[in-house]
């Protein structure tokens, strides 16, 4: 059993870590945090929750990993190198992508109770 609590412990850990020092993950905890306020606000269903819920937890996993790929490709890699840039380049492309597919669902959920 203090072995399983022990993985929490550290998976806490690593998210706490990176949100100290990844911008661009406190930048997905804001919107997080913004579109939590505004589905109160605007009263959405138990399916946009959902939605919005998987949405956050696949883009800030997708973060997450990106975060453990550049620190990874940084440890083995210390000297400017064209694959280490482009395994973080494409790693940063596929949180954008998450990122902007969220962004366009989240429109299409608050869009119509806005207007």
């Amino acid at each position: 059993m203090k072995k399983f609590l022990k993985g929490f412990k550290y998976a806490f850990e690593g998210i706490l870590s990176a949100l100290k020092s990844e911008r661009n993950l406190k930048i997905h905890f804001i919107v997080m945090i913004l579109v939590i306020v505004f589905g109160f606000i605007f009263e959405i269903s138990k399916t946009e929750w959902i939605i919005c819920i998987i949405l956050f937890g696949i883009v800030i996993s997708g973060e997450l990993f990106n975060t453990a790929i550049e620190t990874v490709v940084d440890m083995i890699s210390l000297e400017k190198n064209d694959k280490a840039k482009k395994a973080k380049d494409v790693s940063a492309g596929a949180v954008l992508v998450l990122a902007i597919a969220s962004a366009i669902i989240g429109l299409i959920i608050f869009i119509p109770k806005i207007f």
